[in-house]
């Protein structure tokens, strides 16, 4: 272990941020960073002595494919800048790293899908799956819109305040808990019959971990005949949009932002502007993905 690697270690050890999943990518991709700054030449670094040119440079390197051999993707390098990003904002050196990727010359590109992803989760589906955690976390998926670590880690009696769904900083990605909306007879009775089945627990088996039961979940996604769940948040978003605005979203046919008058887009926004919050997002632009534009 080099010597920056044991300096992270220890920060990490002492800052556990965010859910456990959150928590391992974090440290993968710094643990990527140290050795990667001792591949360029940077020997014997130690946190305290980091400078803007040392991740000036990795971050250089990282765009043109040194040193992994291989140039690695706009997502994967902006998840690894706001790991960066947090260990500087730990140490308090928050202005070695611009908060703005484009100044580091990262291309911001939103994606425009020109096909819906949604799926639908059919009475066929559900009959294919045999295990009741996963039954019932497919169910909260499909009726709340959460992410698969989400339906599978939920406490559902938790949860329930009655007119909305809670869910905690430990469930969600990045660690930052919401509440999402709870609007239809459909999604009480879902609730309601993963709160009976669950108890006062998860949706993950009390004798398996959650990686454990992941291979479950992955197990069960295949027997019911999906590649994966996430269409089902997909399917969430977009009648969402058309509860909050009346018409289909533009992915599925419906008029786009562009042809919209001023007092249309600014309702347009405002929708994506709540979807984002009910899905955990921070940026309506990802609701492109979900509801094309």
């Amino acid at each position: 272990m080099t010597p920056l690697e044991w300096d992270l270690q220890r920060v990490l050890n002492h800052n556990r941020d965010g859910s456990r999943g959150t928590q391992y990518e974090r440290k993968k991709m710094l643990m990527q960073f140290a050795r990667d700054v001792h591949q360029l030449g940077f020997r014997g670094l130690r946190l305290r002595n980091l400078r803007h040119k040392h991740l000036e440079k990795v971050s250089a390197a990282w765009r043109t494919g040194k040193p992994e051999g291989r140039p690695i993707s706009n997502a994967t390098l902006k998840n690894r800048l706001a790991s960066l990003r947090w260990v500087l904002e730990k140490m308090g050196k928050s202005n070695l790293l611009p908060n703005s990727n484009r100044t580091l010359g990262i291309q911001v590109r939103t994606y425009i899908p020109e096909q819906s992803k949604a799926m639908t989760l059919t009475e066929d589906v559900l009959k294919r799956v045999t295990d009741n955690h996963v039954y019932h976390s497919f169910r909260m998926q499909a009726a709340f819109g959460l992410r698969r670590s989400e339906a599978m880690k939920i406490h559902p009696t938790w949860a329930d305040r009655d007119d909305k769904l809670v869910l905690k900083s430990s469930w969600t990605k990045g660690g930052r808990p919401r509440e999402i909306p709870i609007r239809s007879q459909h999604q009480r009775e879902v609730l309601n019959a993963a709160k009976a089945f669950a108890k006062n627990g998860s949706l993950i088996p009390a004798r398996k971990s959650y990686r454990e039961h992941l291979m479950t979940w992955e197990y069960q996604t295949r027997r019911a005949g999906l590649s994966k769940t996430h269409g089902l948040r997909h399917a969430y978003a977009q009648l969402r949009y058309e509860e909050l605005t009346g018409r289909k979203a533009p992915i599925l046919g419906g008029t786009s932002a562009r042809e919209l008058h001023s007092e249309l887009k600014e309702q347009d926004h405002q929708a994506r502007l709540q979807i984002a919050l009910e899905l955990g997002h921070s940026r309506t632009s990802i609701t492109n993905t979900y509801l094309g534009r």
